[in-house]
């Protein structure tokens, strides 16, 4: 086994800058991805909902949507906006770390 080479032309020293070249590049990713917000809107833009990674980072709702008797209207429109907005930070988390992980099982977050 001279130089990491194994039988075949196997490369071990190889395989593991790959592993750790990715490693790094999936940690830099995830930091990127916690500083990014992703914004949706319900309602024809009567709520809008800003949200990174973990938590909602703001909300905004026009005035003229709300009407002390129809608050289930209002409470679905923040909802709407608010899972919107995170389900474009999940498909964009994933889409970014397939890019960087290229599929491979059990390396995504």
């Amino acid at each position: 086994m001279k130089g990491g080479k194994m039988p075949g032309g196997f490369n071990m020293n190889a395989l593991m800058k790959q592993a750790q070249k990715m490693q790094q590049d999936m940690q830099k990713l995830q930091q990127e991805l916690e500083n990014r917000e992703f914004q949706a809107s319900a309602g024809g833009g009567a709520v809008t909902a800003v949200v990174s990674q973990k938590q909602l980072k703001s909300l905004s709702i026009s005035p003229e949507v709300i009407d002390p008797d129809d608050a289930d209207m209002l409470a679905d429109l923040v909802m709407a906006a608010v899972n919107e907005a995170f389900a474009q930070c999940e498909e964009t988390t994933a889409r970014e770390m397939q890019k960087v992980t290229g599929g491979m099982p059990g390396l995504s977050f």
